[in-house]
């Protein structure tokens, strides 16, 4: 079924109005959803499902978007659910967004016009050389543009609006959900399963086109604290054993090559992500990484290895790890059901693109899900340079993933 032709995409237009709403989560917060502002696209996404038909969508108290388009067939189809993040990274402003659409991109640098020493060049965004031809969305220079992840929100309410307009796209019961605070790792804290009662779901929140990702990162989060000793500083020699400075000495001895700068593909790191204390006592915050369970531990050593082998010279201090762990690699749970991810790679092929299964060196929604019972790999968005004032999306690439998931959603019929 060529679905190209027969769709009035819609998924330009839901973006850009998405892109212009502040969702921005935050890890200081306690609270849940962190920011109240995340709600706000979630009321406007609601509103939007029951305007094309969607009767049953709904926005709870923690700030997820509920929905379900029902099945059209006669078949027993199992339940498949799609679902994105609403929030945008706490790592660069995401307030007053403009989005730009730069037509028919000829591979000549953009220059965003808010600020032009920021530019997009192909040497430094390879994907742009498969626009050529293509429309290009950024946003105007001063903030990020919010593809990470309102492309998946805009792809995945885009192919509602196709399945209630197009009965001749056959399906089972599908299930939406959109979430908050992915970024700051709470997305599925307050997810209902049994609500969504779902057999499998997927993430539509990947990079380039094309792309099927089955595996993360498996994640831990670390602190040391460190106890030293203080003395007054006039009567300190002797005495003084400075947690900020043993802190330091740790941090400087960690190896170099365990470092996100150092690593790339399968490889994982240790990453200090933030430091504090006084003479008296100080502590440094980690996040570990690693495809492999059993090197993320290794992990865990070398940063106490390390701190054993810098205490030596402070006798009178010590200092304690303490070890949280995060999400897990969700191909674990995958491989245990082939056919979700097999079914996701027939549906991109049908669209025409070409697909390619990847590593994530990160972790999603989906990483959490496979394990709370919800096998969940992640799809292409299109979006690109997450988290900063260079991250852009082409309006092409996000109708791909539209069609994407309407064959998609056509295989788990077709095949039950």
């Amino acid at each position: 079924m060529n679905l190209n032709s027969s769709l009035n995409f819609t998924v330009t237009e839901r973006f850009l109005r998405y892109v212009t709403i502040d969702t921005q989560s935050d890890p200081s917060s306690v609270s849940f959803p962190s920011t109240e502002r995340q709600k706000d696209l979630g009321k406007l996404l609601v509103d939007e499902l029951l305007a094309i038909g969607v009767k049953d969508a709904y926005l709870d108290k923690y700030g997820y978007v509920y929905a379900t388009i029902p099945s059209n067939t006669h078949k027993q189809v199992p339940v498949i659910c799609f679902c994105s993040h609403m929030d945008t990274a706490p790592d660069c402003s995401g307030k007053d967004v403009k989005p730009i659409v730069h037509k028919n991109y000829q591979g000549k640098d953009i220059v965003l016009p808010d600020d032009t020493s920021q530019i997009l060049k192909q040497a430094e965004h390879p994907d742009l050389k498969n626009q050529l031809g293509n429309d290009v969305i950024t946003a105007s220079g001063t903030t990020l543009l919010g593809a990470d992840n309102k492309a998946g929100v805009a792809e995945i309410m885009d192919a509602c609006y196709q399945l209630i307009n197009h009965p001749e796209i056959k399906h089972g019961d599908i299930r939406i959900l959109f979430t908050p605070d992915e970024e700051v790792g709470r997305g599925v804290d307050h997810v209902d399963i049994a609500k969504l009662g779902a057999y499998a779901a997927y993430t539509i929140d990947g990079e380039s086109a094309g792309n099927m990702e089955n595996e993360t990162f498996s994640a831990d989060g670390a602190r040391l604290t460190i106890q030293g000793v203080s003395s007054h500083p006039g009567f300190a020699k002797g005495k003084m054993e400075s947690a900020i400075k043993i802190a330091g000495q740790i941090l400087a001895a960690l190896p170099a090559d365990l470092s996100p700068e150092h690593t790339e593909g399968m490889q994982g790191f240790i990453h200090p992500v933030a430091i504090e204390g006084h003479v008296e006592t100080a502590s440094i915050d980690f996040i570990l990484r690693d495809f492999d369970e059993a090197k993320l531990n290794e992990h865990a050593n070398v940063i106490r290895k390390t701190a054993d082998g810098v205490l030596k010279n402070f006798p009178d201090s010590a200092y304690t790890l303490a070890i949280a762990q995060q999400y897990r690699n969700m191909k674990n749970v995958l491989d245990e059901h082939p056919r979700i991810v097999e079914y996701a790679m027939e549906a991109i092929n049908r669209t025409g693109l070409t697909a390619k299964l990847c590593s994530i060196r990160g972790g999603t929604d989906g990483s959490r899900l496979s394990f709370m019972g919800l096998p969940c790999p992640n799809i292409f968005a299109g979006e690109h340079a997450f988290h900063g004032k260079q991250e852009w999306v082409s309006v092409q690439d996000m109708q791909k993933a539209v069609e994407t998931i309407l064959h998609l959603c056509m295989i788990w019929e077709e095949k039950s």
